[in-house]
């Protein structure tokens, strides 16, 4: 990816370009994961944390990333797709390697629809399925 998707994403979601927002974006990118405050700030040792925490804020208010709770009590962020806009009819299978301990967005995969009761309306979806990826499958 150059320089130029990188503004071009910043841009598409109305975020002001800095330099560190476009190596916070440029990080989350290369990782391929879903990704914690704490692993961007073992990443992005010269990066202060507060400003990591107000950076992820940002991206995660202007629909940039999504949050994933993959029940490790640690909330993880990951990229959105180019034309995502966060909407119910957008979310995605997450999977949680048990020995790893990464969590993968499965964007292929979408979250099954589930007829609720009349009256119930969904706010958000958390899907997510715990196993073993394929890294870790292998080395069993």
């Amino acid at each position: 990816m150059d320089q130029q998707a990188y503004l071009e994403k910043l841009e598409k979601r109305g975020i002001k370009p800095t330099a560190i927002r476009l190596l916070i974006l440029k990080t989350m990118i290369r990782l391929d994961r879903a990704v914690s405050l704490l692993d961007l700030e073992n990443e992005l040792v010269t990066v202060d944390k507060s400003t990591i925490f107000r950076t992820i804020t940002l991206f995660h208010g202007h629909h940039l990333i999504h949050g994933v709770d993959d029940g490790t009590g640690s909330l993880k962020y990951a990229v959105c797709s180019h034309d995502c806009d966060c909407s119910i009819s957008e979310q995605h299978t997450h999977f949680y390697c048990e020995q790893c301990h990464r969590t993968f967005c499965l964007k292929s995969i979408h979250v099954p629809i589930v007829q609720l009761p009349d009256g119930f309306s969904v706010q958000s979806i958390n899907y997510v399925i715990k196993g073993l990826c394929a890294e870790c499958s292998t080395h069993e």
